[in-house]
């Protein structure tokens, strides 16, 4: 069929089967957000994720990646992203990046979202990291917006850049980025968040993608841990991370991962997301 040529388009019935995934990673999230507080582990955290997962009739995505036991990625800190979780207790001024994923009937999910934790002692740290995370989930949010709009897929790059240029000075990780998803959680093509050359594939009804800026408060450089997975700032600055899986239809575009298809998140941008038929 023409429509599948290039290999990353999806039909509507296959867009339509990506919904129920997204919903079941949102959730997840939801009650990771509900449970999140300090003195809980990022292990307990884990298992509520999971919970909420497979009572949904879903399964945990990551766990079917290769050497990967866990349902949810928890990156503290100047952990960027792929921390795993465990006996590490959540402290008050954290920031806390909650990556999570949920495969439903062959079709995925996958969504992000960052926590900062208060700590009156320490209102300045709190306040910076807070404006850390308003700043990454903003550039996710244009990055969307520009999806909506979009002609070709680096265009989203290029909005979550000048919109994070526009807000003062903030590292935008490189090395790690965002990705098509469907049968697979991680599929072609590449999803920047920064300019790059050339224009990428066409955006066209059956393009789903993860968008998933991850912005720090210093440098990009990163160095992976010795557990092979956890990636963390080489200056040991604060970072977030915030993902949603995003589709495009002959309607326009729906956010897969939130409830409301990201209305919320797209009315100051004037998009208005379209739920797929």
């Amino acid at each position: 069929m023409a429509f599948r040529k290039s290999g990353i388009y999806k039909t509507p019935a296959e867009l339509r089967a990506m919904v129920r995934p997204g919903l079941l990673t949102a959730e997840s999230l939801d009650a990771v957000a509900d449970a999140i507080r300090p003195g809980i582990s990022t292990g307990e955290l884990d298992a509520i994720a999971e919970k909420t997962i497979r009572d949904g009739g879903g399964v945990p995505n990551f766990m079917l990646v290769p050497g990967y036991r866990n349902t949810i990625c928890s990156s503290i800190n100047d952990d960027v992203v792929h921390g795993i979780p465990g006996t590490r207790v959540v402290e008050p001024g954290d920031i806390v990046s909650i990556d999570s994923g949920a495969e439903f009937e062959g079709w995925n999910g996958d969504s992000a979202r960052s926590f900062v934790i208060d700590d009156p002692s320490r209102p300045d740290l709190v306040a910076e990291r807070r404006r850390l995370n308003d700043v990454t989930e903003q550039s996710l949010w244009h990055g969307i917006a520009a999806l909506a709009r979009a002609s070709h897929l680096n265009e989203v790059g290029e909005a979550i850049e000048d919109y994070v240029e526009s807000q003062g000075e903030f590292g935008i990780l490189e090395d790690y980025i965002g990705h098509g998803i469907g049968r697979s959680m991680h599929e072609e093509p590449p999803v920047f968040n920064y300019r790059v050359r050339g224009r990428g594939p066409s955006v066209k009804p059956g393009l789903v993608v993860a968008i998933e800026p991850m912005i720090t408060l210093g440098g990009n450089d990163t160095v992976t841990q010795d557990d092979d997975w956890t990636v963390t700032t080489t200056d040991g600055s604060s970072a977030a991370h915030w993902e949603h899986s995003v589709a495009v239809h002959a309607d326009g575009i729906w956010v897969l991962t939130a409830h409301d298809g990201g209305a919320a998140g797209l009315a100051a941008l004037g998009i208005r997301p379209t739920p797929i038929a």
